[in-house]
């Protein structure tokens, strides 16, 4: 047996290539005791059989070969089971265009991941890599995929619909054979089968012709099922200025948030980028810090809670925050249901963005999600109502609104804030405070992009008060604000600007009802 310190000196390893040939099954998993005498004084050592060794060193042969990390593992995986199992057979690699579409699992948390260089990120990335979001538009890049895969053109596509990575790709292949094009959309496919219909990549593909389109469609059908691996490899090739093919390996890697390509030569070592792959907290983070502005459709949503001075008056502070945490921690899987990402928390206000996405219609999210918020704030108030014998309401007043802006971040240190620039957050941040008594209001201007089987579904109207006492539910009907409020009370002047806007309030939708 050879000690893990004996077997790193006789193979000049290091420990965190040790631990991630362990994690990847290429070595077993070692048997952790107590040292014999004179191993020094450490309590507990770990023991690899002889064999080890000489597994080791035919792994620094292939290596030199060319052969990558995954192709190694997939060959030499020990029967203890990987942490990285790929499920795929893998064909030599001088077949390196078809796809492969082996599976990389990485456990997250293991050894090699936690010992994992604090050096690497986002910007050392051996290769060309890139993100997109669910449509497949662009949402970063690093230089070496200007230089290798898109071309310089790409820095001028600020429109994120522009960005559209599968129609980049054949613009970039422009005059290029047939078979090399289709070698380089079957990974991206692939993955877009994980996240998109195919009745929405038509809808979007279609301006690309009939031939094109048809040529996407069959590749799509052909794409292998990606289910729920977080990391996916393939072998594809890539030229150089002199217009050489280079073998590379492809991980595509799946977030909520989007879809992150890399690529590796297969003759460098990609120990360290699987190992910083599996790292996938940190990797969405400095990808979202570092995500490039775009222009794109956007509905906002601001939420305020009402009456929030009076009831932090009324309660010890503890408590007051634990209210205030128990509607944003109920708030959230609502939102990440219907797509919504978090702007910012002011205080008791909030604010977040529902972005176009491929299955969905990103205004009725927005106007879903809202509708939910109620129905939540009505269980929270039951709640605190037992818990502190008032009877209070607990009130959420939202504001939504839609319009074209410009979406970046901001971001200090760790921190990062996702903003909108222009009026939408404006305007929905006024209609917020517009609204009254745990309401939602909606412009006339973004609800009448809801299509119309899903529109008649939403209960929506205007409040009308007759002789002061009795109110009644226009239903399907908006007005301008200036005409709902009293203009002329030195109260409601703050309205002013927005006293133009038509708007109207929704109060329900019925599901049943729906009909595309």
């Amino acid at each position: 047996m050879l000690t893990s310190k004996e077997l790193m000196e006789q193979t000049g390893i290091s420990r965190a290539t040790l631990n991630n040939y362990v994690a990847l099954g290429i070595l077993p998993s070692p048997i952790v005791k107590t040292p014999e005498e004179g191993e020094g004084r450490a309590t507990r050592i770990g023991y690899f059989p002889n064999e080890a060794l000489e597994r080791v060193r035919k792994v620094q042969e292939m290596k030199k070969e060319g052969v990558s990390i995954a192709d190694i593992a997939h060959q030499l995986s020990s029967k203890s089971g990987a942490s990285y199992p790929l499920t795929e057979p893998q064909e030599h690699k001088s077949d390196s265009h078809r796809e492969m579409g082996r599976t990389v699992q990485p456990i997250y948390g293991s050894a090699a991941s936690n010992r994992l260089s604090m050096e690497l990120s986002i910007d050392s990335f051996p290769g060309p890599a890139y993100m997109v979001d669910n449509n497949f538009e662009l949402m970063w890049w690093n230089n070496h995929a200007e230089d290798q895969v898109f071309g310089p053109r790409i820095s001028g596509h600020g429109d994120l619909q522009t960005r559209n990575v599968l129609s980049l790709l054949v613009e970039a292949f422009d005059g290029h054979d047939t078979q090399e094009l289709m070698d380089t959309l079957r990974p991206h496919l692939a993955a877009a089968k994980k996240r998109m219909s195919k009745s929405s990549l038509t809808k979007i593909y279609a301006p690309l012709g009939g031939e094109m389109l048809s040529l996407i469609e069959s590749l799509y059908e052909g794409a292998q099922s990606i289910e729920k691996q977080p990391i996916v490899h393939f072998s594809t090739q890539l030229k150089d200025r002199n217009n050489n093919e280079i073998p590379c390996d492809l991980y595509v890697s799946f977030y909520r948030e989007g879809i992150l390509f890399t690529y590796n030569q297969v003759s460098k070592n990609d120990d360290f980028l699987l190992q910083f792959l599996a790292q996938r907290n940190q990797v969405i983070r400095e990808l979202l810090r570092k995500r490039k502005p775009y222009l794109s459709h956007v509905a906002v949503m601001v939420a305020d809670l009402q009456n929030s001075v009076r009831l932090c008056s009324e309660l010890p502070a503890e408590e007051y925050f634990q209210l205030i945490n128990d509607i944003w921690q109920e708030s959230e899987p609502i939102f990440r249901k219907y797509y919504g990402t978090h702007g910012k928390h002011a205080g008791d206000g909030m604010v977040y963005y529902f972005f176009p996405q491929p299955d969905c219609n990103y205004v009725l999210n927005a106007v879903q999600c809202a509708i939910e918020l109620q129905d939540m704030m009505k269980k929270i108030t039951q709640r605190w109502q037992i818990r502190k014998g008032w009877f209070n309401e607990l009130m959420l007043n939202i504001g939504l609104h839609e319009g074209q802006e410009w979406f970046g971040t901001y971001h200090a240190g760790a921190h990062i804030e996702f903003t909108v620039l222009g009026e939408t957050v404006n305007y929905a941040s006024r209609i917020s405070d517009f609204a009254r008594d745990g309401s939602t209001w909606v412009t006339k201007s973004m609800l009448t992009q809801v299509p119309s089987g899903f529109r008649q579904a939403i209960n929506y109207g205007i409040p009308r008060k007759y002789d002061d006492h009795e109110q009644l539910f226009v239903k399907d009907t908006y007005a301008n604000v200036g005409t709902i409020l009293e203009l002329d009370n030195p109260i409601n002047s703050k309205f002013r600007d927005i006293e133009m806007i038509p708007v109207t309030q929704i109060r329900g939708i019925s599901s049943q009802d729906i009909r595309s």
